[in-house]
């Protein structure tokens, strides 16, 4: 007769990247962990065209586990980045000025770097197979276990079963997104518009791909819903001839190489982010715990974040302290919720300035992009900000 395993000290709910990302620290510090096994994916399936604008510090989490692509032509280096606004102004970041590097950090001297989702989640789950502490749990079965960690997203089941209010605040925009390779590389420059002619607070980001040769980009455009529905509906030419248009054809034509993919933009977050129910302790983390506009594309950087910061919380706890005692989770929500704040608020006003219309409001918004290029520490602080230092 087969031993039964033993119990696991955590079980992590939720087979996304930072459940996975979760499940390797905390199996390095030698704790049992169970992490819910996904569905598979059905044949003929939508292909996963997001990707992430990834921080150095996210990068290094990454490194540790060893998820990390090791093809820069999966993990393309940002070395700049373009903001465009209203009446011609503009904001420019250079890694050369405010790169890791600059500061003595370890690493190549990007701002960021650009990684497919599929990448990230197939890394991670070849560093699962050679991970011994790690059992999967099938779909349905939760294993009793001192603590489980939340990692289903922000549609969560199980949080909404422990009856956790999560507070959604909508956006009035769809995130738009999809593949185009360009007539001309986009010399690993990240470039984003805020557009305001004909088009009321849309937000255009093209993230650059397939290494520091590559001439495909991301794209991310923040449109209503009634026009995010209009672009999917045009034929993939016309959508390529729009696309080109909106951002003055700064890489020249384009050509569509995906589908196109747009869901609901929110800004949430839980009341609570940890808490003791009959099965045990629980704690939430990434868009479990909380959602952002993808302004500044530091969605999962947060959520790595919160991995990072409850491997640490769990690490340097106290001998006599086990895995679920409330008053380490409460101190890893209190370090969350003040880390986040000030980029959360700032994306929510940022969002939200650029979403009025008029005269006062263009030139108001074109005064402060062109303080900030030109003011030295600020620019300098943000970028230091939107890469994690």
């Amino acid at each position: 007769m087969a031993t039964p395993s033993p119990a696991p000290d955590i079980f992590i709910s939720g087979d996304g990247i930072v459940g996975r990302s979760l499940a390797l620290l905390l199996a390095r510090e030698k704790l049992r962990v169970g992490l819910s096994a996904s569905q598979p994916v059905p044949p003929g399936a939508p292909t996963d065209i997001r990707a992430y604008a990834l921080t150095p510090a996210s990068r290094a989490l990454l490194e540790s586990i060893r998820a990390w692509p090791e093809d820069e032509t999966l993990a393309t280096p940002v070395l700049a980045m373009q903001v465009h606004g209203d009446e011609g102004s503009e904001l420019n970041f250079s890694a050369a000025l405010h790169g890791p590097n600059r500061h003595g950090m370890q690493g190549t001297p990007a701002l960021n770097w650009i990684v497919d989702a599929t990448v990230l989640e197939d890394g991670l789950a070849t560093a699962l197979r050679y991970q011994p502490q790690i059992e999967r749990v099938g779909s349905g079965h939760t294993p009793a276990a001192p603590l489980t960690v939340i990692c289903e997203g922000r549609g969560s089941a199980t949080r909404a079963a422990l009856g956790v209010d999560y507070d959604m605040a909508p956006y009035t925009q769809h995130a738009l997104a999809a593949r185009v390779r360009c007539e001309r590389p986009h010399g690993q420059v990240a470039r984003q518009w805020f557009l305001h002619d004909e088009t009321a607070g849309e937000v255009l980001a093209l993230l650059p791909l397939g290494g520091p040769q590559g001439d495909t980009v991301a794209v991310v455009w923040s449109v209503s819903p009634q026009r995010a529905a209009q672009l999917q509906a045009l034929a993939p030419e016309a959508y390529a001839e729009v696309l080109a248009t909106a951002c003055g054809h700064a890489l020249g034509a384009m050509q569509l190489v995906s589908e196109r993919r747009a869901w609901p933009l929110v800004r949430a977050q839980a009341r609570h982010w940890s808490g003791s129910a009959a099965q045990g302790a629980w704690v939430l983390a990434g868009d479990a715990a909380h959602a952002v506009h993808p302004l500044a594309g530091q969605g999962l950087n947060l959520g790595l974040a919160d991995v990072a910061e409850l491997a640490r919380v769990l690490r340097e706890r106290e001998d006599w302290r086990g895995v679920a005692d409330p008053k380490l989770l409460r101190r890893y929500e209190r370090a969350r919720k003040a880390g986040m704040l000030p980029l959360d608020l700032g994306m929510d006003a940022l969002q939200r300035l650029y979403t009025r219309e008029g005269p006062f409001w263009n030139r108001l918004r074109a005064w402060g992009l062109r303080g900030v290029e030109h003011s030295g520490w600020l620019k300098h602080w943000l970028a230091r900000q939107a890469m994690g230092a």
